[in-house]
């Protein structure tokens, strides 16, 4: 897998899969220009082919697993 080493725009909510629609978590930018977006399902599912023909790959999977930033609340 290609690291992205240029600073690139993260995933948003907005980002979906181009597989089945859930939200993406990875991009795949293709040697041959473009991007496909893919949920972590499909992103390991088509791994193997994804990166015979991948320039880059952003993969922001671990943020399934990290715990969410709250809020510190002050005591009085």
């Amino acid at each position: 897998m290609t690291t992205v080493l240029t600073p690139a725009s993260p995933l948003t909510a907005a980002d979906r899969c181009d597989r089945c629609g859930a939200q993406a978590y990875l991009r795949v930018v293709l040697l041959s220009g473009g991007e496909l977006l893919f949920c972590a399902h499909h992103g390991r599912k088509f791994e193997p082919e994804l990166k015979k023909i991948a320039a880059e790959i952003q993969d922001e999977t671990e943020r399934l697993t990290s715990a969410p930033a709250t809020a510190s609340t002050e005591e009085r």
